[in-house]
């Protein structure tokens, strides 16, 4: 946490910060001038070369302005100018809160769900289902080819497809599927893999062919755009194209175009602004140069803020305030495609790759004054855990998943060893499989349409329902998604809605 030592806080009341009592203003991540502490806090007033804060807890700080990053003292100055300038402030603007975090309780706005881990915190679901499944509420067509799975929010279905000559990223409603808007990202005719990210009233989608878009998540209308080849450099490690969805952080978009000067960057999440960039990190005889298929998550580890990905040598470490490089890891990697999304716990990392010369590895991160370090606490070849691409899960300190490639065999490990609880198990279904929790459940979608319920515990493997989709259009790669009691199964070009409340 930004200031969370005594030194550091010590420093900073000696330069004059002071606790105040204020009134609601702007959420967003902020960074000291070393880069070594940030924090979650709301922007309140500027006076006398100070900057007023005001933190999760209610406190209220106020720190030198010199003593900010410089992207934040540089965000104060416009934010100064635009309430210069007559407009209404930030903090009267709803959207314009840091909105990881669903708007509503029981939305999914992003990729793997409000914290980008897979876990649905949803209570009171079905406890098992009848034999043919559980309610299907409705059917939507039109949806185009692609690999996209879905994000809700605010009664809205988002999702990307390759309909006609082009892809597009679209809205439907929540009530029957019914289109409310579509609108064109790129004419490559591709399948698209992005799961569209909501934040407020905006949605940002990437296509196959590296074109990000940004949307007014109500209508659908562009706001800005960018193209990752061209205004970056960018290229990804393999020729099946971009699969990331992009990661809002306060007023930041965060993505991983994958060039040599811009691996990741930094943008202004309603302008397309560049902010920083972060290059290609060097180094390890592992995988291949350029961007992964996974998506950014954000940890806090060694007290620092800082974004975490699976690009093609290795899972990454970039500072959040400045986007420098803090640490990599270039075993885990393959040379064909990096795809889980890593899991973060505190000051671990634990990440996987397919593709046979992959495997799985936990990762503790140290900060010592500054310099970072990983340190492999355990690696696991691939013959013993590795995940293709149908992500993680940790629940109570245990990793659940599918295992092996093209495979998708549920296991269970300990975070903290690595030895197995249970498992590789031969399930209902067949070959790789995409996962969810909720309710102390694992929803396993194989690719072959079978989609299984398992109980969420080391005990030992317990299936207890599954059920095969009505149609088989494609493989079933796009992962389950719950929200508002509804389960939604993308296939293709169509999406089924269940009713998986009690």
């Amino acid at each position: 946490m930004l200031f969370s030592s005594s030194q550091k806080l010590a420093a900073l009341i000696a330069a004059g910060l002071v606790v105040l009592a204020v009134s609601v203003a702007v959420a967003r991540t902020w960074s000291d001038a070393s880069g070594m502490f940030s924090i979650e806090a709301e922007f309140v007033a500027f006076s006398d070369g100070k900057v007023q804060l005001k933190k999760e807890t209610g406190d209220t700080i106020v720190v030198p302005m010199l003593a900010l990053s410089k992207p934040d003292q540089e965000w104060v100055r416009e934010e100064l100018a635009r309430r210069k300038a007559g407009g209404a402030p930030a903090a009267e603007t709803p959207t314009a809160r840091d909105t990881n975090q669903a708007a509503v309780p029981g939305d999914w706005p992003q990729w793997r769900g409000p914290k980008r881990d897979g876990v649905n915190r949803e209570t009171g679901l079905l406890e098992s289902w009848p034999a043919g499944g559980p309610e299907l509420l409705w059917t939507a067509q039109g949806l185009g080819s692609g690999y996209a799975s879905v994000s809700v929010a605010n009664g809205k279905i988002y999702t990307m497809g390759a309909v006609g000559d082009g892809q597009r990223l679209m809205a439907l409603s929540t009530e029957d599927g019914k289109e409310i808007w579509s609108t064109e990202i790129s004419r490559k005719r591709d399948k698209p893999n992005c799961t569209p990210t909501v934040d407020g009233d905006l949605v940002f989608g990437l296509s196959l062919d590296g074109v990000l878009l940004c949307c007014n998540a109500e209508t659908g209308q562009e706001v800005w755009r960018k193209r990752y080849a061209d205004d970056f450099g960018g290229r990804m490690m393999s020729n099946w194209g971009y699969s990331e969805s992009p990661l809002v952080d306060g007023d930041r978009l965060i993505c991983t175009p994958g060039g040599d000067r811009a691996m990741v960057v930094a943008l202004d999440k309603r302008t397309g602004r560049e902010i920083w960039s972060t290059p290609m990190p060097r180094g390890g005889d592992q995988g291949s140069d350029g961007a992964g298929y996974a998506s950014l998550v954000i940890s806090n580890a060694g007290g620092v803020r800082q974004y975490v990905t699976l690009v093609g040598r290795g899972v990454i470490g970039v500072r959040a305030s400045d986007g420098e490089l803090l640490w990599g890891y270039n075993r885990v990697a393959n040379g064909t495609a990096n795809c889980p999304t890593p899991i973060v716990e505190g000051d671990y990392v634990f990440c996987s790759s397919g593709y046979g010369d992959g495997g799985s590895a936990l990762l503790k991160l140290s900060n010592r004054q500054g310099r970072f370090a990983a340190q492999e606490v355990y690696y696991r070849s691939a013959k013993e855990v590795q995940n293709h691409h149908g992500g993680m899960i940790l629940v109570d300190g245990f990793v659940y998943m599918g295992h092996g490639h093209n495979q998708g065999l549920p296991l269970c490990l300990k975070l903290e060893t690595g030895q197995l609880a249970w498992g590789p198990e031969r399930g209902p279904g067949g070959n790789s499989a995409a996962i969810l929790y909720a309710d102390g459940k694992l929803y396993f979608r194989y690719e072959n349409g079978v989609m299984a319920l398992i109980e969420a515990t080391p005990r030992g493997y317990n299936p207890i329902s599954d059920f095969r989709l009505p149609t088989n259009n494609d493989k079933s790669w796009p992962h389950p998604v719950i929200a508002n009691g509804k389960l939604y199964l993308r296939d293709g070009d169509v999406l089924h809605c269940y009713h998986v409340k009690k």
